[in-house]
């Protein structure tokens, strides 16, 4: 049976669990007839909750994955002071139990941990919330939850590629205002306009937050066909294209214990 997920490869106690969904294993009522968890997509409510119910059952979930309203902006979800509120591009928790969750369709998805497992944090990174500084904000706002002593992990799951990222002088624009030494991370192409490298983006910005440890960016969600979705590849066929989910999460107690790759 293939797996309907894959897993960060990092050096965390195994209180620390976290995955990113593949688009094989799933049910479907739209056009993805495939594993989607797009709360605003084409398949039906009891699609989604199906989908959600066998991921839950192979990773052993511990919780509901808490779900946000993603806008594109830099704004930290802190999943246990009890609000409701959801608008954000990122969400971070040291109660084990709770699951932080994001959804991508070619935005870059980061994973984060402290060292001791003591605090974790999920962040939805596209264009617009690296220039906002989402990456550096969740990173704060982790820091802030985490043991003392701890220092932060982060891991690249699965994004759109450079070779297949094609943006416009305004998007370069946004990041060379603040750092112009971004400008190697935009090659220019044969139409005029930019090939733009998130995961190079998204180093530099945890580098600026201090995070020296990354790990994962080797995927290419518009390449890899049948693994991922990708909005910018399929994202004009009718019903859209569905999502990924990514999320983190802790658990009680010690152990080896680590989740299925």
């Amino acid at each position: 049976m293939q797996s309907l997920y894959l897993t960060p490869d990092w050096p965390l106690p195994a209180t620390v669990r976290a995955l990113t969904t593949l688009r094989h294993g799933g049910v479907s009522e739209g056009p993805y007839r495939s594993l989607n968890f797009g709360q605003r997509t084409a398949d039906s409510p009891a699609a989604l909750a199906e989908n959600l119910r066998r991921l839950s059952a192979a990773a052993q979930l511990t919780a509901s994955p808490q779900w946000l309203i993603q806008v594109h902006g830099a704004h930290v979800c802190d999943l246990d002071t009890g609000s409701a509120e959801r608008t954000a591009d990122a969400a971070v928790t040291a109660r084990p139990g709770v699951v932080c969750a994001i959804q991508t369709a070619d935005c870059l998805p980061v994973l984060f941990a402290a060292s001791d497992g003591s605090a974790v944090a999920a962040a939805h990174a596209g264009w617009r919330g690296l220039a906002a500084g989402v990456l550096q904000a969740t990173v704060q706002r982790l820091r802030a939850r985490a043991e003392r002593g701890a220092t932060v992990l982060a891991w690249l799951g699965p994004a759109i590629s450079s070779a297949h990222y094609e943006v416009g002088a305004d998007v370069r624009s946004a990041f060379l205002q603040a750092e112009p030494e971004a400008e190697q991370n935009f090659l220019p192409n044969a139409h005029g306009r930019w090939q733009c490298d998130l995961y190079a983006l998204a180093r530099r910005a945890l580098a600026a937050a201090g995070v020296n440890e990354v790990l994962g960016g080797e995927h290419c969600s518009f390449a890899e066909t049948g693994r991922f979705y990708s909005h910018r590849r399929d994202g004009q066929q009718p019903g859209g294209t569905g999502r990924m989910a990514t999320l983190i999460w802790r658990v009680q107690g010690g152990g080896t214990a680590t989740l299925a790759r």
